[in-house]
């Protein structure tokens, strides 16, 4: 999210900011608890996979709005930024913790002998 930062509303670049905006607010949030919901293997299909994530998204970030609208911070574009960041570490950090303990569960299946 730091090319928004970097990147200058004037710049040549302003296109690529306004893309990856839209990607952190309109996809990666509900990509994470998508993943972090459906973490078994071959649970969702891509398109179920990329309906969930958009509609969360804008569930979350709608909700995050709220939030912020409603508190003493208020919304403005630093307050959504950093919260939708760490809101978005945090599920995508929670989402890679279940995935690596259900590959070392898959792992300790199959080093186990098949009984006769």
């Amino acid at each position: 999210m730091l090319v928004v930062y970097f990147v200058p509303a004037d710049s040549v670049f302003f296109i690529f900011r306004y893309v990856i905006s839209f990607i952190f607010l309109a996809i990666i949030p509900g990509y994470c608890l998508v993943m972090l919901l459906f973490s078994k293997k071959n649970q969702l299909e891509l398109v179920e996979k990329t309906v969930l994530s958009v509609a969360l998204s804008f569930g979350i970030v709608g909700l995050v709005g709220l939030f912020l609208g409603l508190s003493t911070v208020g919304i403005n574009f630093t307050s959504i930024t950093l919260s939708l960041t760490v809101i978005v570490l945090f599920l995508a950090a929670a989402a890679f913790v279940i995935k690596i303990r259900e590959l070392r569960e898959l792992q300790v299946k199959s080093e186990q002998p098949l009984s006769s």
